[in-house]
Parts: C-alpha cells; sequence; structure tokens
C-alpha cells in the first residue's frame, strides 16, 4: 500500500492510469457471465476498484463529485440515448445474453439480487470516477500538453475533445455509437463547467438508470 501511494504522489499520469487500467484488465479476466466465477469476479473487481481510489484520492485534486443541474440533464439525456438509440447502427461485436445473474443463481435468489446490486452500485459509483479521471482528465489534456495539469479544463481543443470521445466510444464495441456521443457529453460537460466532479456525476446518474432499467425489465444484454 505505501509502495503505491508513493507512486501515486510522485506521478500525476500513474495516479490517472494505474486504478483505470487494473480495472480494465480485472475486467478483461472476468470473461463471459456464464457461471458464478465471474460474478464474483466483478464483485472483486469492484471492491479493488474502489481501494485503489481510495488510494489515489489525496493525489487526484480533480476527483470529487459536483452536482448541477447541467450534469442531471446530461445524465439522464445521455441514459435515454444509450437506450432509445439500441438497434439503429452496426455492432463491433457480437450481442450475447448480457449479465444476468437470475439465470446463474435462480430467478429471485437472494444471490442474484446481490449481484445486481453490486454491479448497479459498482457502475454508478466505481466506475464514473475511474472512467472520467482517465479519459476526461488525463487523456483529453494529455493529448494537447504533457504537462497536462498546467492545462484548464476549460480549454477545449476540437481534435483531443473528439479523439478521446471516439476511443472512449469504441470501447463499449456493441453501442459504440452511443459510447461516443457519451463521451463527447460529459467531456462537453468539463469544458463548460471547468471542473471534472459534474461529469463524474452525470456518469454516475446514467449508469445508475440504465441498472435500474436493465433490473425492471430483465434487457440483461445492456450489460
Amino acid at each position: 500500500m505505501s509502495f503505491l501511494r508513493k507512486k501515486f504522489e510522485s506521478s500525476p499520469e500513474y495516479a490517472r492510469i494505474a486504478p483505470f487500467a487494473v480495472f480494465v484488465i480485472l475486467t478483461a479476466l472476468q470473461g463471459e457471465p456464464n457461471s458464478a466465477n465471474s460474478f464474483w469476479l466483478y464483485f472483486v473487481k469492484t471492491l479493488v476498484g474502489a481501494w485503489l481510489l481510495w488510494l489515489a484520492r489525496p493525489y487526484i485534486e480533480e476527483m470529487r463529485w459536483k452536482i448541477s443541474w447541467e450534469a442531471v440533464v446530461v445524465g439522464v439525456a445521455v441514459f435515454a440515448i444509450w437506450v432509445g438509440l439500441d438497434g439503429y447502427y452496426p455492432r463491433f461485436s457480437k450481442l450475447g445474453d448480457g449479465w444476468n445473474p437470475h439465470k446463474v443463481f435462480g430467478a429471485g435468489s437472494g444471490l442474484a439480487w446481490f449481484f445486481i446490486i453490486v454491479r448497479i452500485a459498482g457502475s454508478a459509483i466505481v466506475v464514473p470516477p475511474l472512467e472520467e479521471v482517465f479519459y476526461r482528465s488525463f487523456l483529453y489534456r494529455y493529448f494537447i500538453r504533457t504537462d497536462f495539469r498546467s492545462l484548464p479544463f476549460s480549454r477545449f481543443h476540437p481534435l483531443s475533445f473528439f479523439v478521446t470521445s471516439i476511443l472512449f466510444g469504441l470501447m463499449h464495441p456493441d453501442r459504440w455509437v452511443a459510447g461516443i456521443l457519451c463521451g463527447l457529453a460529459y467531456q462537453w460537460l468539463v469544458v463548460r463547467k471547468n471542473r471534472l466532479g459534474d461529469a463524474m456525476t452525470a456518469h454516475g446518474i446514467t449508469n445508475l438508470l440504465l441498472g435500474i432499467w436493465v433490473a425492471w425489465k430483465g434487457a440483461w444484454n445492456f450489460w
């Protein structure tokens, strides 16, 4: 733990890249959600992500949640786009059955609902700071200036604006168009508010609404 704290403190890049990179690697190791192990790995991944954020928080000054009416509007709008555009454009990856714990642990079982709650909480609380710090704080500014912390969040750079949003969208190959629009909306919010916290809140609202939608409608392929 002391090693990580020293690395986070000594390297602004490491503090913003490492937690996201570890989360992505653990996601890849998680595999398809067709066994109990994949759900437990998601739980472990969420705990690890939260732990890394806790360790890195003192060294990432912009990672502070902020609430504004713009954040709420963007969060709700992105959720509507994510669901509303689904099926209206080609996918870059095959759409599977999705992340359905009822199928693995039994319909209505306690474990199934436990993992649904874990998924909603993880996507609404842990994922937003991990992704927003990496894409909207680090990558967006690093493409403009390697000394990225000297660049204000309000700086609009068209090439970086679109490139980082496209990269973000391509990380969601099954819904890449919605992902790109999502990235554009969150980055616009960062530039408009000159801070990261509103985008974190908007991202959290989007993922919370999506999680509720998935559990309510049984639309598991959105996960």
